[in-house]
């Protein structure tokens, strides 16, 4: 499974380095992820996690089209176990589309695969184990704050949120 990441972020990286039009950094929050509606953890019943942090980087590789990977951070505690907690981590590669726009506004879906690597920890016995990860966001909006800074929300399903708001940052 490693092999596999590194291979794909490696052909990532060579096939867009020369066709990027414009790099953007994004930082988000979501909440009511896919590791609290779907059994993401082992031991037991577990608090709902406090939401999701993403954080990634998109190529915009044709107009309308962009790709990207992100990373995003979730925990959790365990109910009826003291000192014991999961942690999320998501590996995610994500396309996005944008199906309408003007000069502020752009309409858009998002949509990503990838990895979750749950942590979980009761005092000096840990665990990992490796979910499959994904995101689909069929509306999301983007405003426009500046040439450099824009403001996003999305509604989907996944491991970002059932709703991320966040930041986007043109390079």
């Amino acid at each position: 499974m490693k092999k596999f990441l590194l291979v794909m972020c490696a052909v990532i990286g060579l096939a867009f380095g020369a066709r990027c039009i414009r790099d953007r950094l994004q930082i988000g929050y979501g909440g009511y992820t896919q590791m609290d509606a779907s059994d993401m953890h082992d031991y037991g019943a577990v608090n709902n996690a406090w939401g999701a942090l993403t954080a990634g980087v998109n190529f915009k590789i044709l107009p309308s089209f962009s790709l990207g990977l992100s990373y995003t951070f979730s925990s959790t505690s365990y109910k009826h176990i003291d000192d014991a907690n999961a942690y999320y981590h998501v590996f995610m590669l994500n396309g996005k589309y944008d199906y309408w726009r003007n000069s502020i506004v752009r309409l858009y879906a998002h949509a990503g695969v990838g990895v979750d690597v749950t942590h979980m920890a009761a005092g000096d016995w840990h665990k990992n184990k490796t979910y499959f990860a994904f995101q689909a966001s069929p509306i999301g909006a983007e405003v426009g704050l500046s040439r450099v800074a824009t403001m996003f929300g999305e509604v989907g399903y996944g491991a970002q949120g059932l709703l991320q708001v966040g930041f986007r940052l043109n390079l």
